[in-house]
């Protein structure tokens, strides 16, 4: 697989996302508001990927702001820039406060120093990241048989990640062990981030799918074509609720009814530990064209009013367990997920 993002020469390199999977391009970052507008306008998305891009989008930026001197405002401006790019993914918050722990704990630094210090940490968000999503993927391997069918929606794969993925990374897992699988890929209306891009991981990694609209899932399982649901997320709350890309929710009331199982994997930096149910966390709304165009056309007339809130909210009632790098936390996630995030 291609890198998702990478720290070169002091250049933050992402694979641009918008443009795939007709083109592979890539997206040259020289300066953290560089890296905030690539947040912002998806060219790299995934809420893994965004935390590893804001760590190395502050190191980037401080580098070059902290040349004017006052190393705090500089890094105060650059840290700002980026919180404010998408609201929802808990990572990019998490990886922000991981940055401010490093700026803290060296005060005294020059801001040469700093910058060296704020790139290292920022090579080790990415470098834990690929080995989080792995053993995500060793967590979560045995919950498919042989021969099963995994429906999954948005992007959950290495484009989602540094590499490897989450929810996807555990099909991958089982792919690698031997498993027969194949993957039922949601196309995930409105950004198509399943047509254009899981498809493309997986047809790059030689994993049976078969690609449906978002309206055919609970058709497909009252027909017995699925035999699990694996999503990956944006944000949890600690009692287990779920922010995921729109249509998750959908999916996991459909899932209940079909009495398939309904799973979440993400890394416990994605669990909001101060969020006490999924009451309180930040829905995304993005732009009304991007429901009222598809593929770049008007599906619409243009001043059709429309909605589009990015992500939904699924309760925890309607998950069976939340597969994190630690292991599976099951009901009551209250309990399950601080245990482990104590691991």
């Amino acid at each position: 697989m291609l890198p998702t993002i990478e720290w070169r020469d002091g250049r933050v390199i992402m694979i641009d996302q918008r443009l795939l999977p007709e083109k592979e391009a890539y997206v040259e970052c020289r300066s953290h508001e560089d890296v905030a507008e690539a947040i912002e306008n998806m060219a790299i998305r995934g809420a893994p990927a965004i935390g590893v891009a804001a760590a190395m989008g502050v190191a980037l930026g401080f580098g070059r702001e902290a040349k004017s001197g006052r190393t705090e405002d500089a890094f105060n401006r650059v840290t700002e820039r980026l919180r404010r790019t998408r609201p929802t993914a808990r990572n990019l918050f998490w990886a922000l406060e991981r940055m401010k722990s490093v700026f803290e704990q060296n005060r005294d630094a020059s801001p040469e120093e700093m910058t060296s210090r704020l790139e290292a940490e920022a090579l080790a968000v990415e470098a834990e990241d690929i080995d989080i999503n792995k053993r995500i993927g060793s967590a979560g391997r045995s919950l498919i048989r042989d021969g099963m069918s995994v429906i999954t929606h948005c992007n959950t794969g290495g484009l989602a990640t540094a590499g490897y993925g989450t929810a996807l990374g555990i099909v991958r897992a089982a792919f690698e062990e031997g498993r027969k699988v194949r993957v039922v890929v949601d196309e995930t209306r409105p950004y198509l981030q399943g047509a254009r891009l899981t498809c493309w991981e997986l047809r790059r990694l030689g994993i049976p799918h078969v690609l449906i609209t978002d309206g055919a899932a609970g058709w497909l399982m009252k027909g017995g074509e699925v035999g699990l649901a694996l999503v990956g997320a944006d944000r949890v709350a600690r009692n287990g609720d779920t922010a995921n890309k729109i249509g998750t929710y959908s999916l996991a009331v459909l899932a209940r009814e079909h009495g398939i199982p309904f799973y979440v994997a993400a890394p416990v930096s994605t669990v909001d530990f101060s969020l006490a149910d999924g009451e309180g966390i930040p829905v995304e709304e993005r732009s009304e064209d991007e429901v009222r165009n598809f593929g770049g056309r008007p599906v619409a007339p243009p001043d059709t009013p429309a909605r589009n809130p990015a992500f939904d909210v699924t309760p925890a009632r309607l998950i069976a367990g939340i597969i994190t790098e630690h292991g599976i936390a099951r009901p009551s996630f209250e309990r399950t997920l601080r245990s482990l995030g104590r691991s």
